[in-house]
């Protein structure tokens, strides 16, 4: 590793070795020169292979399935490709799809056909550009993706689920790669300056300013950076066998910045994107930034203005009426003026935009767009019919109020259909023009109210009233229709705490998480769809549970199955921690429930935290414990189910003492306060303590079996356990009897659950 300079000198720099230039020509381009072959060689993309993450496990297990690597130029798409080759058994094809076409695909498919029946060898088939077939060239590979005659890898800097067809999508994994950041061109840079097959042998030193302008003309693109240096390095002289590449030499090597933009690809959809959110966003620099990037790049200035129309109606709307206006007459005014004056009417009609009042009213319309679709009772009220054909016969028309004979030309009338009554599509803003529409819609809406309510003016049969049914049927992934499935006979108080402990956690796409006591998967399952480039790992307490979750996983798609593993938590874990290697996954959130259950639990249970948390990263725990310190008691029922007089009031209390203090020995009774001083306390380092109670209400009828469970005189019984505190037999027999006279009632029995989170840092 090449020594780092401060930055008032240089950032890479070794003045022990002298050696020319020519000494470490290759053929080969430096970019492939220094190809990784490995996947630890392998440079960003962190959030799809660190340690633990979905795909490097597959890669590492040779379990890689069909897949497409979408992402910009030079972030390492045919090198994660041909890394996953060195890791697999299978034999590896490579195809550029500009160059091949539907023969080249046959041949080779025969050709890994052959050596699968033969051999029993499978083929990874990887398509550089994959985007470049056509139809008929995309579904040629269809067949034998599906067979499983040839894994495939598809590469693309085009998005696929526009690009690729939707056969193939469904049959991939679709993985997302990003833009290098900073730190990881740096890293590429001292690649290139210590490999032996670049540079290791030459005394090259970078001064900041020009790594620094490499990296920002770059754009998160290794490949470019490469040719950057390789061209610096071949074309300069040395220096008493020293090479110093300064500002001027990096801005020669790369001439000038190169905007990354397609009109036909990605680039085009994101800077237009980025442009018309700006505007969304009332921020009139980045809406001027982002169209001087589609002006720059050569964006037609008619799709600019198209988008601006329709940006004046959808997003301004009625908050400013005259806007569509002036987006039209600056539209005009370009057509007139041309470029490169018209350059001002695009940025006046920007600036328009960007500052006027916003408004998504028009968005009333797609509501109602929907209920025409979606509803069956689009009949026109007989009211609002044609009265010209028909008015004799059927009496089409009859009973229409004409609103211009009324004061204020108004009156309240029916407009809707029956079974649309009262419904609203147009939701006007209080922003800018729209603010008076709103007083004056509301006006009309609540003067109009009464003839909903009566009728109005419609057919007198028609004026019975029924219920509004709404009803949304988003379309459902097959992950998610899964998850609904597998949660489906989760009880309400369960749906709730793992609610609430889902919006606690926040999880992300690409979190790595440990569901400790998964039990039969109640936060596991959801968890899953929430971290889709990330991955589950769950704990199962009992062997019957991970059986039982692990049935289940195998229905899911491979790349989506949690880790499963199980074992007593207090005994187990620390070997099975060690067992599986765990301790390699840098979790980012752990999730769990009844975990700190009894007294003499706590110091194991942060003993295993302590075991999950290290250094360099912060975990995030969010847990959720049934709380019986805050449940309901028997005597709370009594109190409100006997007529009370004093004496039963003093009965009452002398109940509820006695039941406090049997409470009071149960294991898992303890008040919140000395969990949280017991873990401020500890040795872990926890921060941000964040409690919550969550009160639960079920619904239960006392059955007489019921009771007589409670009055038994088994030794676990509740009137056993209570008669160990009472001496006084009225008590005794003022409890007996009313819990009898309880048979049969139904009541509402409170529970309450705790939960925490806090931060391991």
């Amino acid at each position: 590793m090449k020594k780092i300079r401060s930055a008032s000198t240089s950032l890479f720099d070794d003045s022990s070795k002298k050696h020319v230039p020519g000494q470490v020509k290759k053929n080969r381009p430096l970019a492939e020169r220094l190809r990784p072959k490995k996947l630890c060689e392998y440079v960003g993309q962190k959030h799809l292979l660190a340690p633990g993450r979905l795909l490097r496990r597959a890669i590492e297990a040779d379990q890689v399935r069909s897949l497409i690597l979408y992402g910009p130029p030079g972030t390492g798409k045919t090198t994660l490709a041909q890394v996953i080759a060195e890791y697999s058994n299978s034999s590896f094809v490579a195809l550029n799809a500009v160059l091949s076409g539907v023969k080249t695909i046959r041949e080779e498919v025969a050709a890994a056909e052959k050596r699968l029946t033969r051999f029993a060898q499978p083929t990874l088939l990887f398509i550089d550009e994959i985007h470049r077939f056509n139809q008929s060239q995309q579904d040629a590979l269809l067949p034998w993706v599906e067979k499983g005659v040839v894994t495939l890898i598809g590469a693309t800097t085009e998005n696929p689920y526009f690009e690729v067809n939707n056969a193939l999508n469904s049959r991939s994994h679709i993985f997302q790669l990003q833009a290098l950041d900073r730190d990881d061109l740096k890293e590429v840079i001292q690649r290139a300056l210590n490999h032996p097959d670049a540079y290791a042998s030459l005394d090259i030193s970078i001064t900041p300013d020009a790594l620094n302008h490499w990296i920002d003309v770059v754009n998160g693109d290794a490949r470019s950076l490469l040719n950057a240096l390789e061209l610096a390095v071949e074309s300069s002289p040395l220096n008493n066998g020293h090479l110093i590449i300064d500002l001027d030499i990096a801005e020669a090597s790369i001439q000038e910045r190169a905007v990354l933009y397609d009109r036909e690809g990605d680039a085009h959809f994101d800077t237009m994107s980025a442009y018309i959110k700006s505007m969304r966003g009332s921020d009139p620099d980045a809406s001027l930034y982002w169209l001087a990037k589609m002006v720059y790049a050569g964006e037609p200035p008619r799709n600019i203005f198209r988008r601006l129309l329709i940006f004046a109606s959808e997003d301004v709307g009625l908050a400013w009426t005259q806007g569509i206006c002036v987006i039209e007459a600056c539209a005009a005014a370009f057509d007139r003026v041309g470029m490169p004056e018209g350059r001002f009417h695009l940025a006046q009609a920007t600036l328009a935009m960007a500052t006027a009042p916003k408004s998504n009213s028009t968005m009333g319309f797609f509501d109602a767009l929907s209920s025409v679709k979606e509803e069956s009772h689009g009949q026109v009220p007989k009211h609002l019919k044609d009265g010209h054909r028909d008015s004799e016969t059927f009496g089409h028309g009859k009973g229409y109020l004409y609103p211009h004979a009324y004061q204020n030309h108004w009156v309240a009338q029916d407009y809707l259909p029956q079974a649309l009554k009262g419904k609203l599509f147009y939701q006007p803003s209080r922003q800018g023009d729209e603010a008076q529409i709103n007083l004056r819609v509301r006006a009309f809406r609540e003067a109009q109210l009464e003839g909903v309510v009566s009728g109005g003016a419609g057919d007198p049969l028609l004026n019975s009233t029924s219920d509004e049914i709404m009803t949304a049927s988003p379309y459902i992934k097959q992950i998610e229709q899964w998850v609904e499935r597998a949660m489906g006979q989760v009880s309400d108080e369960l749906a709730l705490i793992r609610d609430q402990v889902l919006t606690l956690s926040k999880l992300k796409r690409n979190d790595l998480v440990l569901d400790l006591n998964a039990g039969a998967g109640l936060l596991t399952w959801p968890a899953i769809r929430n971290t889709i480039e990330g991955g589950v790992w769950s704990y199962c307490i009992q062997r019957e549970e991970a059986q039982s979750m692990s049935a289940l996983a195998r229905e899911l798609p491979w790349a989506h199955q949690p880790q499963i593993f199980y074992g007593d938590l207090d005994h187990d874990f620390f070997s099975v921690l060690k067992g599986h290697d765990l301790k390699k996954v840098n979790f980012n959130k752990i999730l769990a429930r009844s975990f700190f259950t009894h007294h003499h639990q706590w110091s194991n249970r942060l003993q295993i935290l302590s075991e999950l948390v290290d250094d360099d990263h912060k975990i995030k725990v969010t847990i959720a414990e049934p709380y019986l310190y805050g449940a309901q008691r028997l005597s709370s029922l009594l109190s409100h189910l006997i007529q009370e007089s004093d004496h039963h009031t003093y009965l009452i209390d002398q109940w509820r003492s006695a039941e406090a203090s049997i409470y009071k020995e149960l294991k898992h009774y303890w008040h919140r306060d000395e969990l949280l001083n017991y873990l401020k306390h500890s040795t872990l380092n926890i921060s941000d303590i964040l409690v919550k109670e969550v009160l639960y209400e079920r619904k239960i009828r006392l059955t007489s079996e019921r009771i007589k469970e409670w009055l038994s005189s088994t030794h676990e019984s509740y009137l056993s356990r209570i008669t160990k505190t009472i001496s006084d037999p009225e008590l005794l027999s003022f409890i007996q009897d009313n819990l009898k006279q309880m048979a049969g009632k139904k009541v509402k029995w409170r529970v309450t659950w705790l939960l925490l989170q806090f931060d391991l840092n």
